[in-house]
């Protein structure tokens, strides 16, 4: 089975060393994770791609900083417009023109008996930005929209792995780093572990 892992940063993939997976380090942002995502499948072509890093969690949830999570929806939460009455995301505005309403990307290969909680994601190119409609997602991160998107389109299969390591606020500075991407490493050694036994199998 040959899985490809990408990490936005060096820091998030700095504790994860295996022979049996590629790794590739796909940049901050929706921008340079797109453009690494489909280099990652032209060139890998992996039977899994898998996006894995930190992120950050709202208040309204129960997840603890530590936890690592699976992503099983993706929204761009600042992808729109500012209108005289606040914020509207773009597949949400009312203007006469004809284009793609894309709001909530699903992941379609969340295996079943893996120990970690299932969350909604949203990107941002801006974190912590105040105009952004927290209450449909749980994290926050930089990158998943961009990595759902092309994977869909390109119909790759796909899984995004986060570990918490701080709360989405501007009193939160003191981040959870190393702890954090100590945790996302060993989910991520044991989710991969899981695909290549299920993939034995078949």
């Amino acid at each position: 089975m040959k899985i490809t892992v990408l990490f936005p940063t060096s820091t998030e993939a700095s504790q994860f060393h295996r022979d049996d997976v590629t790794s590739i380090i796909s940049g901050v942002g929706l921008t340079a994770t797109s453009l690494s995502t489909i280099y990652a499948i032209q060139r890998a072509a992996p039977d899994v791609l898998i996006l894995a890093g930190i992120a950050g969690k709202f208040f309204h949830n129960d997840l603890k900083i530590n936890d690592v999570v699976l992503v099983e929806s993706e929204l761009e939460g600042d992808f729109g417009f500012f209108t005289k009455t606040g914020f509207v995301h773009m597949a949400h505005l009312p203007i006469d023109m004809d284009f793609e309403r894309r709001h909530t990307l699903i992941c379609p290969h969340i295996p079943q008996g893996l120990p970690f909680p299932l969350v909604r994601g949203m990107s941002v190119n801006a974190a912590i930005a105040p105009f952004v409609d927290t209450r449909e997602a749980d994290i926050e991160n930089m990158e998943g929209a961009a990595f759902f998107y092309t994977c869909l389109k390109e119909n790759q299969k796909f899984l995004q792995l986060r570990a918490i390591s701080n709360l989405v606020s501007l009193d939160d500075t003191d981040w959870n780093m190393e702890q954090s991407v100590a945790a996302l490493t060993k989910g991520l050694h044991q989710l991969i572990d899981y695909l290549q036994t299920q993939a034995a199998k078949k």
